[in-house]
């Protein structure tokens, strides 16, 4: 049985990145909350019939007391419904931090992890190259292309996400599909950051990149140099197949700041703001953020800690940075290009938060619930965790001292 389950949070976690591009209508939903839901049913009578469970840790604890409070804030929102709905989508988002503390028992299990996440991201990196190319070639009036039924936006953040994850599965371990699938996605999902033309997205991918550049010097200079002769290729390539409209809103980065409105982010923190000082101990409620603000239905935070402070107040940022604080003890816990992967996806996470309203996307809980097995694995099995996530030979090591001295 437990066999079975793991086999569908696989699926859960393939899924995810793609998830609104596969909408299965009312009442189902996009295919991750169906593959969620499917997942949960199956982990029931999965963790009955063994009659035992992971005792949780400090992360699930916090994550559980986060929920808990949003749940109470249902009796004082100033917006019922969508604190309703929402409150449903909390609970199908964070219920991953319990199911992959609970199912995933090695190393192994966390290299698989990893793997079906960065297929998912493929997936999603397909489906916006075919929504590009599904545009008539002459046409001028589209510079932003995005997965179907997707943000642009909230497409350019999960797939940077991905460039950690391949950077540490490019270790030596994976046969070359593994290899191919991890390689590959570097130029791929990078060239779909800028099909999005999202100038956060774009940061958050240098910000990656960065990362994924520490990893490979870790491992051995070389792979600097390799990956250093083929990024001009990438380059042309991309300059080439990339509308110019497009990659001129990415060249217009500082435009925003210039302007002094980060393209009307201002007005919606300055807004956001006066709602939080109305209610700023226990927030407005769940979900309330739009209508708590005074802002057009469309409208987002555009700022997670904003976003908690207005409908959470304080007590919920209280947990949140809990949460955060946590997650980064963790990480300094792993060792090794394990602990450097983390700490990228991690410093992407923060970036991505700083402009967009990160806290409700299971990517989010993912990512945490990631960081808590590896720390899990970490102090229970580090030896087999080492094995399956290497660090350099002795002799890398060395020569990467003496460059330092």
């Amino acid at each position: 049985m437990r066999r079975i389950v793991w086999l569908l949070l696989l699926l859960f976690v393939f899924s995810i990145p793609w998830e609104y591009s596969l909408d299965l209508g009312a009442p189902l939903g996009n295919i991750a909350r169906v593959a969620g839901l499917v997942l949960l049913l199956a982990a029931v009578p999965a963790i009955l019939q063994l009659g035992q469970i992971h005792w949780p840790g400090p992360l699930q604890w916090l994550t559980l007391a986060l929920y808990l409070w949003l749940c109470c804030s249902f009796f004082w929102t100033s917006a019922p419904d969508a604190t309703q709905i929402k409150l449903r989508g909390y609970f199908q988002e964070m219920m991953v931090v319990w199911l992959i503390w609970e199912f995933a028992e090695s190393p192994k299990d966390l290299r698989n992890l990893l793997r079906v996440w960065l297929a998912g991201s493929w997936v999603l990196a397909f489906l916006t190259i075919a929504n590009f190319a599904s545009v008539d070639p002459g046409s001028t009036d589209q510079l932003r292309f995005a997965a179907v039924g997707q943000d642009p936006n909230d497409v350019a953040r999960y797939l940077d996400l991905g460039f950690p994850i391949a950077a540490l599965l490019l270790d030596g371990r994976e046969r070359w599909p593994g290899r191919l699938l991890a390689a590959g996605y570097l130029p791929l999902g990078f060239g779909c950051v800028l099909l999005t033309a999202s100038r956060g997205g774009f940061v958050a991918a240098v910000v990656a990149l960065a990362g994924c550049a520490v990893i490979f010097y870790w491992r051995h200079s070389k792979g600097i140099l390799a990956g250093a002769l083929v990024v001009p290729a990438v380059a042309g390539a991309i300059r080439a197949l990339l509308p110019h409209e497009t990659l001129e809103r990415i060249g217009s980065i500082t435009n925003p700041l210039q302007n002094g409105d980060l393209n009307q982010r201002v007005n919606i923190w300055s807004a956001g703001w006066r709602a939080f000082l109305e209610a700023p101990l226990c927030g407005h409620g769940a979900g309330s953020f739009v209508t708590a603000a005074k802002l057009a239905p469309i409208d987002t935070a555009h700022n997670t800690i904003l976003s908690i402070l207005v409908e959470g107040g304080l007590c919920a940022l209280v947990l949140a940075t809990g949460i955060v604080a946590l997650s980064v003890r963790s990480i300094l816990k792993t060792c090794g290009t394990l602990r450097l992967a983390l700490s990228t996806l991690m410093a992407v996470w923060l970036t991505s938060s700083l402009v967009g309203t990160v806290g409700e996307s299971r990517t989010t809980w993912l990512l945490l619930a990631v960081i808590a097995l590896s720390h899990r694995l970490a102090d229970a099995q580090r030896n087999e965790l080492e094995s399956e996530f290497p660090d350099p030979s002795p002799t890398v090591d060395m020569q990467l001292a003496e460059r330092l001295q």
